[in-house]
């Protein structure tokens, strides 16, 4: 277990991480193969042991962003199919097909070019992306979809393992566009000789609220850390969600300041009265940014707003009384009967649940937890 010696932490609860995906295990068909999406370090919760949890609940594959995360996978002795759902470079293509690692390709050059760094010794595994309106990757019409998969067949260093696409709009209460885009999908799908053996379409919110579309395999991402997908989708959800990340701070200094003082950098913050204020080892370098100042954090189960400007490694809180060093103070999360969410930190933000955790810097020591108690600790800048 590796140790840390800062008093900042996030804990990740991987019993609600096995929650979410066993829930959604039983609303899925059992011929349907579940993908945990663990892209972006587990979108900040920990790659390699959500990956761990998520496979342990049920999950069968992993999809991540880059090569990179599915190699740091392999590199932590996780065998479950992996699926780059981003670009790769061509030439990389041997390294993925000797990790056994899924590629994602859009263009009959791209598979090519990859050709010539592939033997048949280890043959690669490649699922062709159809862009149906996200606008991001993938082919855009029959005529190169049929390209790319006569480019994949003509070498036996290939394999056309899956066809898959991706909804813009799946987590909108319209579903007029999501209506376009599968219809799309299913011509690109009617337009093939033969089907690959994975089919997906359904991303996290196609997955809870459109079972027609999950085909035989499904991306589970945002659910399975507990989060909806959008504010418009909660009333929809199937089951409730638990929340995996929680975070944690001390007090580790506390003074008291008279009417007039200020604090912090541009003395925005001009007391008012006689206060205790409290210092917490937590700033902007941490992914807590200065936007968040006057967001309220939970001392001793009571909402305390963050005063003055937040520091690059540190804030301040204005305490209800005097409080001893070393008191726990919860920014996202329970205590008591208040809590704080992740929600609630993107609404104060003005954007979504994801970019939340993802915010949180790897510089934060994640603690991970089953059944309430410590199983693990992460701390990268210890990490041998």
């Amino acid at each position: 277990m590796t140790v840390f010696y800062r008093d900042t932490w996030a804990e990740i609860n991987l019993s609600a991480i096995k929650w979410n995906v066993k829930n959604v295990k039983q609303i899925l068909a059992d011929h349907i193969e579940l993908y945990a999406v663990v892209k972006a370090d587990a979108y900040g919760h920990g790659m390699v042991p959500v990956a761990k949890a998520a496979i342990e609940a049920g999950a069968t594959r992993l999809a991540v962003a880059f090569l990179d995360e599915a190699l740091a996978l392999r590199k932590a002795n996780i065998t479950a199919p992996i699926l780059v759902l981003g670009a790769s470079r061509p030439e990389t293509a041997h390294i993925a097909a000797k990790h056994d690692i899924a590629l994602t390709v859009f263009s009959p050059e791209w598979v090519k070019n990859a050709a010539s760094c592939l033997t048949n010794k280890n043959t690669l595994n490649l699922h062709i992306k159809c862009d149906t309106g996200m606008g991001r990757l993938g082919v855009k019409t029959t005529d190169e979809l049929k390209q790319v998969v006569e480019a994949i067949k003509s070498d036996d260093a290939f394999f056309f393992e899956g066809i898959f696409t991706h909804f813009a709009t799946a987590d909108e209460l319209d579903t007029n566009y999501f209506q376009r885009q599968a219809q799309t999908f299913d011509h690109f799908l009617a337009s093939l000789q033969g089907l690959p053996p994975i089919i997906h379409s359904a991303n996290s919110a196609t997955t809870l609220r459109y079972g027609e579309h999950t085909f035989n395999a499904v991306r589970f991402g945002i659910p399975m850390y507990g989060l909806s997908p959008s504010e418009e989708m909660k009333p929809l959800l199937p089951y409730p969600l638990q929340p995996a990340f929680t975070l944690h701070t001390k007090i580790v200094h506390v003074k008291k300041i008279h009417k007039g003082e200020t604090i912090g950098y541009g003395g925005t913050y001009v007391a008012q009265k006689t206060e205790w204020i409290a210092t917490l080892p937590i700033g902007y370098a941490d992914g807590w940014i200065r936007s968040l100042a006057g967001q309220e954090v939970l001392v001793d189960g009571v909402r305390t707003p963050i005063v003055g400007r937040i520091c690059m490694d540190q804030c301040m809180i204005k305490l209800p009384q005097k409080l001893p060093i070393g008191t726990n103070v919860t920014l996202i999360g329970r205590q008591d009967h208040e809590e704080i969410s992740v929600d609630e930190i993107a609404g104060k933000l003005e954007t979504i649940n994801y970019e939340i955790p993802c915010l949180i810097s790897t510089r934060v020591p994640r603690v991970y937890k089953e059944n309430g108690h410590i199983i693990e600790t992460t701390n990268p800048l210890l990490i041998n």
